[in-house]
């Protein structure tokens, strides 16, 4: 069944007006959406574009670029395989599914549009619900809220109307029990903390909105710390003055349909430590740090992290890694385990990063005793990036980070990897010392410029004299 929802932008969201943005039903009439400002790039701060609209069925779109006149255009991921019609500075296509695209006109990925498509969602909370606290457009005291949420009844679901909300405070405490549900048109600004909380669902259509706060003031988006069985889906969150959702010391944490774009320094987008049972998927990261980031031990937070599953997504690496695991550990008594974790169906559309310490669209980088093991990549397709390295398998010693070396790394596979594109450097597979290896690293049916890979040669590996069980077969059904 065709259904298309579009949503109004409250008066003070930013706006830009590069491309303007039109979608319909096969049988329905135009309907114009708000194209918002994304920032992108730490190296130099850009204004992109950024629209969204909920969908089903079959949907048709109109970019318009108001800029000079257009003189090609590509939509990527390139997996996505769009397909469109350009008439002057038009371009048009169908969807026939939800999904997350840039559109890019005169090779300009600074300035392009990112469109995202969402599902239409299911069993979302209406304002006239029993246990709905609606919030209308204000500037909202935490204290106030608490107070109401006391005196109703369960469930206690905290619903943020379509317009500009400001919380007083910045940081709004979630207790557990509590849905927060940001309706498609709401912008708030403020940032969302679970601190020993259960049960929490953080859902809807809107923005959270981060540009305005400086570093030490709205640390992260999204704060998940000692919590358990915590949901993010559907939200957008702009310029995160740290990163976007951080996850210490929990479990049991789904975050799923969720899009972000950041800055600023160690902006990075979804970090975990000393947690355990992650799902994340259909996530849409452009960050200016690492995308994603698995560690052990820090700060706070102490302990191993397990079972962490990234998948369906898309990561775009302004600055450093889109996949990185390993740095942060125990390092005062053993080391922590990081293992049992895997990257599935994902687009890497960028790795931009000139220190070549901190090269590698998938790194592990293994510090402070840590043994990272049983990690796997697959369906991995890196589109050309501008400066680093596809593979970077690393026990290190950061000095910056650590104040031990790593402890050991085993167990790594990479099935059906693909790159396309130049500026890459040699991949590193290196172990630190003796008693401190990579031991076993396996690639089957790695691509390179559409060239199987056989050998570390080829694939233009350097691999240290502590790094042992490497091997490479054409596909994964060579033993």
């Amino acid at each position: 069944m065709n259904q298309l929802i579009v949503y109004d932008a409250p008066k003070g969201a930013p706006q830009r007006q590069d491309f303007k943005v039109r979608v319909r039903l096969p049988d329905g009439a135009w309907q114009e959406l708000f194209v918002y400002e994304a920032k992108v790039d730490m190296h130099e701060v850009r204004r992109a574009s950024m629209a969204y609209f909920d969908m089903s069925g079959t949907v048709f779109v109109e970019v318009e670029y108001t800029g000079p006149a257009v003189e090609d255009a590509v939509i990527r991921p390139l997996s996505a395989g769009m397909a469109f019609t350009r008439d002057g500075n038009v371009l048009a296509f169908a969807l026939d599914r939800p999904c997350k695209l840039s559109v890019e006109v005169n090779g300009d990925r600074f300035g392009n549009l990112h469109l995202f498509a969402n599902p239409l969602e299911t069993d979302a909370p209406r304002p006239e619900d029993e246990g709905v606290l609606l919030l209308k457009p204000a500037i909202h005291r935490t204290a106030d809220i608490y107070r109401k949420l006391k005196a109703g009844e369960a469930p206690k679901i905290i619903y943020f109307g379509p317009g500009m909300h400001y919380i007083e405070e910045t940081l709004l405490r979630i207790p557990s029990d509590t849905t927060v549900y940001i309706a498609g048109g709401a912008v708030v600004a403020g940032s969302l903390v679970c601190e020993r909380a259960e049960n929490v669902v953080i859902r809807g259509r809107g923005v959270l909105y981060l540009g305005d706060y400086h570093r030490f003031s709205a640390f992260r988006g999204i704060r998940i710390e000692f919590s358990k069985r915590i949901s993010v889906e559907g939200l957008i969150l702009l310029d995160p003055p740290h990163y976007s959702i951080y996850i210490g010391k929990s479990e049991f944490v789904l975050i799923e349909n969720f899009k972000s774009f950041s800055t600023r320094g160690w902006s990075d987008g979804i970090d975990m430590m000393a947690s355990s049972d992650i799902e994340i998927r259909d996530v849409f990261l452009r960050t200016s740090d690492d995308c994603i980031a698995i560690y052990g031990s820090r700060w706070d937070y102490r302990g191993d992290t397990r079972r962490v599953r990234v998948s369906d997504s898309i990561l775009w690496a302004d600055v450093a890694h889109p996949l990185m695991m390993g740095t942060h550990g125990d390092h005062d008594r053993d080391g922590d385990t990081i293992e049992e974790i895997t990257f599935s169906n994902i687009d890497i559309l960028e790795h931009h990063e000139p220190q070549p310490d901190y090269w590698g669209a998938m790194a592990i980088n293994a510090g402070d005793k840590n043994r990272v093991r049983q990690v796997t990549y697959e369906d991995i397709r890196v589109e050309a990036f501008e400066l680093g390295q596809l593979i970077d398998i690393r026990v290190v010693w950061n000095k910056d980070y650590n104040p031990v070396p790593g402890g050991a790394i085993s167990g790594i596979v990479f099935r059906r990897i693909r790159y396309t594109g130049a500026n890459m450097n040699p991949n590193r597979i290196h172990g630190y010392d003796p008693e401190r290896p990579v031991d076993g690293v396996r690639f089957e049916d790695l691509e390179i410029n559409g060239q199987p890979v056989t050998d570390a040669a080829q694939g233009n590996f350097d691999i240290n004299e502590y790094a042992v069980n490497i091997t490479f077969a054409a596909t994964e059904d060579e033993q």
